[in-house]
C-alpha cells in the first residue's frame, strides 16, 4: 500500500491540473520554435498563454516538491517523482497540445532528454543559471517558457552528487503552448 501512495498522490494532482486546464480552449498541435531577438509583443492570446504557463509551472513545481518530500523514499526502489510526472506531461500534451519537459540547468542531466535541444533552450539555461525566474520567447505561433525549478538539499545527492555545498541549485521546466488568434 505504501508504494501506491506516490502514484495516487500524483494521479490526484495530475487529474486536478488536467481538469483545470480542460476549461481552456484546446490549442493546435505544438510546433518546434526558435527564439526571437526581442520580447514577445503582448496580446490577449499571448497574455492568456503566459498565465496558463505560469500556472502550470507552479502546479508542477509544487507537485514535484510535495510528492518528493512526502512520498519518495530512495531505498524503496520507486521511480523518482520527476520521472512519474512525465506521465502527467504526456496527458497534458495529449488533451491540450501543450508540451512540458524538464531541462537541466545546474548539476547533471538525469536523462539525456533533459539537455538543451535548440537555441532557445540553450539561452534559457544561461538565463536560469544567472538567476532569472523564467525565460520566454514566441516563434512560429508557439509561446515557449522555461521556468526555474528549485533543487533543494534533498534533491542534490542525485542531481549534483559531487557538490561542494548544500545551497539550492536550479533545474528548469519547459512549457510550449501553441498560440491561436
Amino acid at each position: 500500500m505504501s508504494k501506491l501512495l506516490p502514484m495516487l498522490g500524483l494521479m490526484t494532482v495530475g487529474a486536478i491540473a488536467i481538469a483545470v486546464m480542460c476549461d481552456a480552449p484546446r490549442p493546435a498541435a505544438a510546433v518546434a520554435a526558435e527564439p526571437v531577438a526581442e520580447p514577445p509583443a503582448e496580446s490577449p492570446v499571448l497574455a492568456a498563454a503566459r498565465r496558463q504557463a505560469e500556472s502550470l509551472h507552479e502546479a508542477m513545481h509544487a507537485t514535484l516538491r510535495i510528492v518528493h518530500h512526502q512520498y519518495f523514499r530512495e531505498d524503496e526502489g520507486l521511480a523518482i517523482p520527476a520521472e512519474i510526472l512525465k506521465g502527467v506531461f504526456d496527458e497534458v500534451e495529449k488533451h491540450q497540445g501543450i508540451t512540458l519537459r524538464w531541462l537541466v540547468v545546474d548539476g547533471q542531466a538525469m536523462n539525456t532528454d533533459h539537455k538543451p535541444q535548440d537555441a532557445f533552450e540553450t539561452a534559457a539555461v544561461r538565463a536560469l543559471k544567472q538567476g532569472a525566474a523564467a525565460h520566454e520567447a514566441v516563434a512560429d505561433g508557439v509561446y515557449r517558457r522555461a521556468g526555474a525549478i528549485t533543487l533543494s538539499n534533498e534533491c542534490l545527492k542525485c542531481h549534483v552528487p559531487r557538490r561542494s555545498s548544500n545551497d539550492d541549485q536550479t533545474a528548469g521546466l519547459l512549457i510550449s503552448i501553441p498560440l491561436r488568434p
